[in-house]
């Protein structure tokens, strides 16, 4: 890409499909190019301007059109007389840690996250507060006005790759010895995941550690259970005690145990919330829309409080600010520590706290687990549907639902519709993220699985979306 770091943009009219719910995200060359990220530079530091601040920190991820996003970005900020401290290629909480501990007035992640190596986008923070919603919405309203604040500010390279790694290492407690297997799925956690093997006890097996933004080993998205292959392949030849791996950002994590078994994460969650709950009884656990029934059980018999939440990590974020929880996680992925860390979304660091639970008895991973409830589900199943056509869809989903409701199931629409009957649950929700339709189906048996799917299925085809889960890997 031409580098436009000198041009002087008096509006601009984003793409409206870019601006998600909590992210800017699209395709490098067809809805997001330099422009937009020069722009989003303007439109955000006249923000940052506005509410007296003028300190931000950017960094970006392993895509190929990444750097250059960023000497546009940094440009853009600059010119309403904001300093920059660029930190680099590195991963999502790496940035944000870089905005807690140095207290700056904000960030901003130059990231595809778990997209196609063609997408590229930008995950935005301030120091006490997520970027979200309509706040990304008044970046384009600024943009389109031309309104940007006037200035010259500096810019200065930082390497925080050191610090950051030892605020890792900071919490980990010494234990026995264990044998891990990584897959990093050449995102960008891979410098920093050498450095942090370096440090840790044990035998670590570290798979494409590599940074490499054509992804060429396997997609770096642990909620598909293909992408998790090399990792549990790897775990039984290496007889490890448990796999971890990463998405294209690091802020989600993908567990599988010495058997080779995915943990969903929603069921990590429970490893997690007992060790919180057993030091603050009675606090508020917060678990988003496509979680396991199993999770909002458990958190209660562990004296809990469960919350349910929209799926997004912004909105999980501030919802652990309204609620003073201590820990929330999404089924993707996504969680965050709150009570001795900083509340963002941090894989590496979960994977500390893991491997401290972990080290501390001769439990298998699979231990831990044997005494939940053994439910059948699926992982996150994806429907693929235009982007401007997902969100009618779930509207007329809903009403759909409403209407033919005969008391025979319950619904929740606080995310997309959330279905729960006798056998188990279902969900369809709208993906912030991706042109496509969420499902998830979780079920006591096998034959109310089938039900539940076929459910599904049928809830679809009313609004014209052919879909079989015959035909999911």
């Amino acid at each position: 890409m031409t580098a436009l770091k000198n041009m002087d943009i008096e509006t601009h009219n984003f793409d409206p499909s870019i601006l998600r719910e909590y992210d800017i995200r699209g395709i490098v060359g067809e809805t997001l190019n330099d422009e937009d990220a020069l722009t989003l530079g303007k439109a955000f530091g006249t923000k940052i301007i506005q509410n007296g601040g003028s300190h931000v920190c950017i960094a970006y991820d392993g895509r190929l059109s990444s750097p250059s996003f960023a000497e546009n970005l940094a440009a853009g900020l600059q010119s309403t007389g904001c300093n920059v401290e660029n930190l680099g290629l590195g991963p999502t909480p790496m940035l944000y840690f870089a905005v807690k501990d140095r207290k700056t007035d904000g960030g901003i992640m130059i990231t595809g996250s778990h997209n196609p190596s063609s997408y590229n986008g930008f995950k935005m923070m301030l120091q006490k507060k997520s970027v979200f919603g309509d706040d990304i919405q008044e970046l384009g309203r600024i943009a389109a006005s031309g309104d940007f604040a006037q200035g010259n500010g500096a810019i200065k390279t930082e390497d925080i790759q050191a610090a950051y790694v030892d605020r890792l290492m900071r919490d980990f407690s010494e234990g026995h010895d264990l044998t891990i297997v990584w897959d990093n799925g050449n995102g960008a956690t891979g410098n920093i995941l050498k450095h942090l093997v370096e440090k840790l006890p044990g035998t670590h097996h570290l798979l494409y550690g590599d940074i490499d933004g054509n992804f060429p080993n396997h997609h770096p998205d642990p909620t598909v259970d293909k992408n998790l292959g090399d990792l549990k392949r790897t775990v039984l030849e290496k007889e490890a005690d448990l796999g971890v791996a990463f998405d294209g950002d690091g802020d989600r994590i993908g567990v599988v145990d010495e058997q080779g078994n995915i943990i969903r994460c929603d069921l990590l969650l429970t490893l997690y919330a007992k060790e919180i709950l057993e030091k603050a009884p009675q606090s508020k656990i917060i678990a988003d829309v496509k979680c396991s029934k199993i999770l909002f059980e458990e958190i209660e018999k562990m004296k809990g409080v469960p919350v349910m939440c929209q799926t997004g990590h912004s909105l999980v974020k501030n919802k652990m600010i309204e609620t003073s929880s201590p820990l929330a996680g999404e089924l993707s992925g996504h969680i965050f520590f709150n009570d001795i860390y900083y509340g963002f979304d941090d894989a590496l660091y979960c994977a500390i706290r893991l491997l401290n639970i972990v080290n501390k008895s001769d439990k298998k991973v699979s231990d831990y687990f044997a005494h939940l409830p053994k439910m059948v589900s699926t992982p996150e199943i994806r429907v693929d549907i235009e982007e401007e056509k997902k969100f009618p869809a779930i509207e007329g989903i809903k009403k759909n639902l409403k209407e033919e409701n005969d008391n025979s199931f319950e619904m929740n629409d606080l995310d997309g519709v959330r279905v729960t009957t006798n056998e188990g649950w279902w969900l369809l929700r709208a993906s912030n993220t991706q042109n496509c339709l969420v499902s998830r189906v979780e079920a006591e048996t096998q034959k109310g699985l089938e039900n539940l799917q076929s459910m599904v299925e049928k809830t679809l085809e009313e609004v014209d979306i052919k879909f079989s889960f015959s035909n999911q890997e």
